[in-house]
């Protein structure tokens, strides 16, 4: 990366470019969307009432009533709602876990007692 910020400045320096033209040279930053879910959401012609794992490995939602292309990965906190803390096995867990989930993915349960209800979802890949 060094070696590369040296040899923009030697352009600049023998070309005169315009500062305008360095500031695009910046590496790009990764939009992470925090908006709020929006249901029911349409997509594929489907209306959808909570995060869905369509065409995707983890729970995803949209950010417009009929999908734009705009979307996030979902979190505990979207439809339908994680439980803290609930009890797996003989284990309490006050965040999603890993524990017994296949592809080591992470996972919550819906209820206080996943031992009784079995009702779980995915958490987003963004916790862990």
């Amino acid at each position: 990366m060094r070696h590369l910020v040296g040899w923009v400045w030697l352009a600049v320096c023998m070309c005169g470019l315009d500062a305008d033209l360095i500031a695009h040279l910046k590496m790009p930053i990764r939009e992470i969307f925090m908006d709020p879910c929006i249901f029911p959401f349409t997509y594929n012609d489907v209306a959808y009432h909570r995060c869905t794992a369509v065409h995707s490995d983890f729970d995803w939602c949209s950010l417009d009533s009929i999908f734009q292309g705009r979307w996030r990965y979902c979190t505990a906190t979207d439809p339908p709602m994680c439980v803290f803390p609930f009890t797996f096995r003989k284990s309490t867990f006050k965040n999603c876990t890993k524990e017994s989930f296949v592809l080591n993915r992470s996972w919550c349960s819906l209820t206080s007692d996943y031992n009784k209800d079995r009702k779980w979802k995915q958490c987003s890949p963004l916790h862990f």
